[in-house]
């Protein structure tokens, strides 16, 4: 069976037996009274063959958020000097990560650590990129949010597919995961430093033709998202038309040795 993925079905090199099987990727702005309790349920209940790496990006916090996070035994805790959001705390967590593959997930824990075990299995089985989704048959809601957030979610996911995307997809859910040669291809690329940027990423997945699975999800759905309707809202507006605007311009082209790997692929997987 070929290969889909860029990492897997190669001989393994020396250099990355000692990597470890995932990172998880936590970005985290003023979360000092619950990062380490994400931290430690991460590091208890991910048994992971291979080893599991906690990375928290600290998005800028004036509170405890890195201190806390290096006392619960986050293996690494990157610290931005100011709160740039979302997407750029990702990007720097997930470009500094060392996992064979990585994820990555916010620091509420609306998704239990285990369902990363799911994510992971679809990477290790040949995915480039893997998408919890909510709209998936399978997925079950513990816990419904708000009306109005449960509804604008809905419609920025529609905005998304009418401005950018050809097809429907979840692309807000929080639980993503990446082949790590394919996370770097795109977060490389990424620039959307707000909310947008899962919209952005998934767009750039279609875009290199990587391969795509989305899997269901249990969710919780806490009520205390940092996403705020009237201030957020016009900005991840603002940063689907600039993606759009970027694609045009050519920024997210690809240099001769990206090509060349995805030559590669697309090759091996026709055999």
């Amino acid at each position: 069976m070929a290969d889909k993925g860029f990492g897997l079905g190669r001989p393994v090199a020396h250099s990355e037996v000692t990597r470890p099987a995932l990172s998880v990727v936590v970005p985290a702005f003023e979360e000092a009274d619950r990062i380490g309790d994400a931290v430690e349920r991460l590091r208890a209940e991910l048994p992971v063959p291979g080893g599991v790496e906690i990375v928290v990006v600290d998005d800028g916090s004036r509170d405890a958020t890195a201190d806390v996070a290096r006392r619960a035994g986050a293996h690494r805790v990157l610290s931005l000097p100011v709160n740039r959001g979302k997407g750029a705390a990702v990007r720097a967590g997930i470009l500094a990560a060392e996992g064979r593959a990585v994820a990555f997930t916010d620091a509420d824990l609306a998704y239990s650590p285990v369902q990363l075990l799911r994510l992971l299995h679809e990477v290790q089985a040949g995915f480039d990129v893997v998408i919890g989704s909510r709209r998936h048959v399978e997925t079950t809601t513990l816990v419904r949010a708000r009306r109005l957030r449960e509804v604008s979610g809905r419609l920025f996911n529609l905005l998304s597919r009418v401005v950018l995307l050809p097809s429907y997809v979840d692309t807000q859910c929080g639980l993503k995961a990446f082949e790590a040669d394919a996370a770097h291809m795109l977060f490389n690329r990424a620039r959307v430093d707000g909310f947008a940027f899962d919209v952005e990423v998934i767009y750039l997945t279609q875009r290199y033709g990587l391969s795509m699975r989305e899997v269901p999800v249990e969710l919780a759905n806490p009520q205390t998202s940092t996403v705020r309707l009237l201030r957020d809202g016009p900005l991840m507006m603002r940063d689907l038309v600039r993606v759009r605007r970027w694609s045009r311009a050519g920024v997210y082209a690809l240099g001769p040795e990206e090509r060349a790997m995805l030559d590669r692929r697309a090759r091996g997987a026709s055999r």
